[in-house]
């Protein structure tokens, strides 16, 4: 099959005005500059909004009182507003429903672990791929996501954890440091490529440009957009990539993952072949295990041939539970199928486990996200 042309980006429709996180350290200068402002306050916005987290102008007492506010007005708009957070897991998995300036409804899903506080982010206000059994994708997509959309999710719960709003390790509210961002909440990241790519280096860009976690510590999800996988790994970053297969064969993917009518198998690992030589990381194959559909012996001895012969040992499968979504005609396969599908994809070369499922009685856990009001 031949791939198509990158029309993957969608115009500007329904985004916010422009914010400090939508631009470069050199465009806010400049900005800083267009409302009359000495170009070092853009440095100083940035320190306030990426380190300290924060766009109270109250608190930017290094900033002349009488700029504060138009500052924050002209560059730091209000962008995502509270609706509501759940929590499950004794605190430790906490969704937060955000309601955007039109309205736009987003959530993000931050678990806290013993080691690390991930955060799964949304890229976009629901989702175009429409695979069948991901409650995201059935509410179809809204929009994309500004960059600064995507961003200020991180920012919001990197103050959490700073502010020790979940529980620790020993089950107190304890401070912490947010350390993995997860691009796998609503949306198809590599659909919204321009602005999700901004957001990755707003994210890893060291403080006051950006959050400053590691790139090595993010990860992008895609259903296989095999032209932007190939982009993405021209962008000399270091984050992981993540490939939703679900199956091997492209009979039942163009079913479960229907973008596979545009790009193969084949073609999607091929792509991620070429991501892992590119920048020397391991790709991981998500695998959402459904009972009776995808999850036959056969099927997991195929999975590693395809994987073994694609990309060799720089692979990891990630089997997902199926989550249960409303109206949805299927279910988790059984736990002794699910454990003897992961045997038969490591008896056949290929590294793989199950992950760890957060929140699936709050509708937070992965294809849960659906962002009601």
């Amino acid at each position: 099959m031949t791939a198509l042309p990158l029309v993957f980006d969608a115009p500007r429709r329904g985004l916010p005005r422009r914010h400090l996180a939508d631009l470069t350290v050199a465009e806010r200068a400049e900005a800083v500059a267009e409302l009359g402002e000495k170009p070092f306050r853009a440095k100083q916005l940035s320190h306030h909004y990426f380190s300290r987290l924060t766009a109270d102008p109250e608190a930017m007492t290094d900033i002349p009182a009488a700029s504060r506010q138009r500052l924050v007005d002209e560059l730091m708009p209000s962008l995502l507003t509270q609706v509501r957070v759940v929590d499950c897991d004794g605190g430790s998995t906490r969704k937060t429903l955000w309601r955007a300036h039109d309205g736009t409804l987003v959530e993000s899903v931050l678990m806290r672990y013993p080691d690390r506080a991930t955060l799964c982010i949304s890229s976009q206000a629901g989702c175009g791929m429409a695979c069948p059994f991901c409650a995201t994708g059935q509410g179809g997509l809204t929009r994309n996501l500004s960059t600064a959309e995507i961003v200020d999710q991180v920012r919001a719960a990197a103050a959490v954890m700073r502010d020790g709003l979940m529980p620790g390790p020993d089950g107190a509210p304890a401070p912490g440091r947010l350390s993995n961002i997860v691009f796998m909440g609503m949306g198809e990241p590599l659909a919204n490529y321009k602005r999700v790519l901004a957001a990755v280096r707003r994210i890893t860009d060291p403080s006051p440009a950006g959050l400053g976690i590691s790139q090595r510590s993010v990860t992008v999800s895609t259903v296989g957009l095999a032209p932007a996988i190939r982009k993405l790994a021209d962008e000399g970053l270091q984050v992981r990539l993540a490939v939703s297969l679900h199956t091997p064969d492209d009979e039942l993917r163009d079913e479960l993952v229907p973008v596979n009518n545009r790009w193969s198998v084949d073609e999607v690992l091929r792509a991620a072949r070429y991501y892992a030589d590119r920048t020397g990381r391991r790709v991981s194959i998500e695998y959402a295990l459904i009972r009776d559909i995808n999850d036959q012996p056969w099927r997991a001895d195929l999975l590693a041939e395809r994987l073994r012969e694609h990309l060799g040992q720089l692979v990891h499968v990630n089997v997902i539970p199926l989550n249960p979504t409303p109206g949805s005609k299927w279910d988790a396969s059984p736990k002794p199928v699910e454990r003897e599908f992961v045997r038969r994809v490591n008896a056949g070369g290929v590294a793989c486990t199950v992950r760890d499922t957060r929140g699936q009685e709050i509708a937070a856990a992965c294809g849960q996200l659906a962002a009601e009001g």
